[in-house]
C-alpha cells in the first residue's frame, strides 16, 4: 500500500499529526516504537485542559482519538532506514517490515545526555528535573538544588527564584564568574564548589547531596541540564541539511531541504519543547503536509 503520508515517531508532535491528516482524509501510517522522552516522569503539565495528566493516560487519550479515523494506521516499529524513490520514500523497521509513503514526517525527537553523577539516573523525572515550566511549581518552597554547568545555568537559578528563596548551587567543579557568582551570594544562595560525590534517595525521592569533601546537604529536588542531541538518524540519512547549531534546516512551513521530508517537534529543535508546543507544531506540520498533497492531487 502506498501511503499519503508516514510519520515516524508517536511523540505529541507526531500524535498531533496523524490526527489532522486523519481528519483530512489522508491515508496515514504512524511508526511508533513506544519509547517517548518523557516516560521517565509520571506527570505532564503546562497542556491546558490536560495540565498534570499522566504521560501514559495522555498517550492513550491520543490513541483513543487517532484511532476513530479509519484512514489512520498505527503500529509499533522502530525505522531503522529511510530512501527516497522517484515519486515515494520507502521506509525499512528493525524488524525487516518496508513500507511506502508519498510524504514523511519525522518526528523522532531528542536524545538527553545526563551528567555523569552516582544515583542521579534513578531519580531523573521523579525528584531530579531538567524543566523549570514542567515541575517547577510542584517544588515551591522547597529546598532546590541546581547543577550550574554551563552558562544557561544562570537563567535557570533566576526561574527557581521565583517559586522558592531556598537554592544550592552545585558548581561541580564548574567555573562561575565573579560577577554572577556575587550576584548569587547577594541573594543568600549558597554555592558549593566542590564536585557531587552521590545523590541519595529512595523511591524516586532525593533526600541527600554528598560532596567529595564529605560536606553533605539535605535538600528535596535537583534541576540538571542535561545536552540534548537531534535522533536525526533518519533526516540526515535522507540527505536533509542541518544548521552549525544541529539543528536540521526547514521553511516557515516545516519542510525541510529534500522535497516531501518534514520535521516537527522536537526532531526539529535544539531544545526540548512543552508537550503543548510541540502538539501545535505537529498539526502546523500536518496542514502543510495536507496542503501540498492537495496541490499535487488537484
Amino acid at each position: 500500500m502506498l501511503y499519503d503520508c508516514i510519520i515516524i515517531g508517536g511523540g505529541p508532535a507526531g500524535l498531533s499529526a496523524a490526527l489532522v491528516l486523519g481528519r483530512a482524509n489522508r491515508t496515514v501510517l504512524l511508526l511508533d516504537h513506544h519509547r517517548p522522552r518523557n516516560r521517565f516522569t509520571t506527570y505532564s503539565h503546562g497542556f491546558l485542559t490536560r495540565d498534570g495528566i499522566e504521560v501514559e493516560q495522555f498517550r492513550q487519550l491520543a490513541y483513543e482519538e487517532i484511532i476513530h479515523y479509519p484512514s489512520v494506521t498505527i503500529k509499533n516499529h522502530e525505522v531503522i532506514h529511510a530512501r527516497k524513490n522517484d515519486q515515494s520514500f520507502v521506509i525499512v523497521t528493525l524488524d525487516k517490515e518496508v513500507y511506502e509513503g508519498r510524504k514523511i514526517v519525522v518526528s523522532t525527537g531528542i536524545r538527553e545526555r545526563l551528567p555523569q553523577i552516582n544515583g542521579l539516573a534513578p531519580l531523573y523525572g521523579k525528584s531530579v528535573h531538567n524543566c523549570f515550566y514542567c515541575d517547577g511549581w510542584e517544588q515551591r518552597g522547597k529546598k532546590i538544588a541546581v547543577l550550574y554547568d554551563h552558562l544557561g545555568s544562570f537563567h535557570l537559578i533566576k526561574l527557581i527564584h521565583q517559586i522558592t528563596k531556598q537554592i544550592l548551587v552545585c558548581t561541580n567543579g564548574f567555573s562561575i564568574d565573579r560577577r554572577i557568582r556575587d550576584q548569587l551570594l547577594s541573594k543568600d544562595i549558597l554555592v558549593i564548589d566542590y564536585p557531587i560525590k552521590e545523590l541519595v534517595g529512595e523511591t524516586g525521592s532525593l533526600s541527600t547531596i554528598i560532596f567529595t569533601n564529605g560536606r553533605t546537604e539535605k535538600v528535596d529536588s535537583l534541576f540538571v541540564s542535561p545536552r540534548w542531541e537531534h535522533n536525526g538518524t533518519i533526516l540526515y540519512g535522507l540527505g536533509c541539511k542541518k544548521d552549525v547549531n544541529g539543528r536540521v534546516v526547514r521553511d516557515i512551513h516545516n519542510r525541510t531541504t529534500i522535497f516531501g521530508v518534514y520535521a516537527t517537534g522536537d526532531a526539529a529543535f535544539i531544545s526540548p519543547s512543552q508537550v503543548a508546543i510541540a502538539v501545535g507544531d505537529g498539526s502546523r506540520t500536518a496542514i502543510t503536509v495536507s496542503g501540498d498533497l492537495a496541490n499535487e492531487d488537484f
